[in-house]
């Protein structure tokens, strides 16, 4: 797995990559996920089924950051930006 979505604790999605080891996409609606914003999506209905079937819970997110790509001090912004 290169990435995965997850929903953050505001109601909005976020994108977390497994090679850079931290999030690249973060407060995406729902529409803004299957628009393919991101880029990785081939298209809506692939979108509303990983998003259906596929979310990962938002530890995945705090628990396989690694601070190569951003900062700790970074991460710990984005993670209050993602639950407000």
């Amino acid at each position: 797995m290169a990435a995965f979505i997850s929903q953050q604790p505001n109601g909005l999605y976020c994108r977390f990559s497994t090679v850079v080891d931290c999030p690249t996409h973060w407060n995406m609606t729902r529409e803004d996920y299957l628009n393919n914003v991101t880029g990785t999506v081939r298209n809506k209905e692939e979108g509303k089924l990983i998003l259906r079937d596929h979310l990962q819970p938002f530890t995945e997110v705090i628990y396989r950051f690694i601070p190569n790509n951003m900062s700790q001090k970074e991460f710990d912004s984005l993670l209050k930006l993602m639950s407000e």
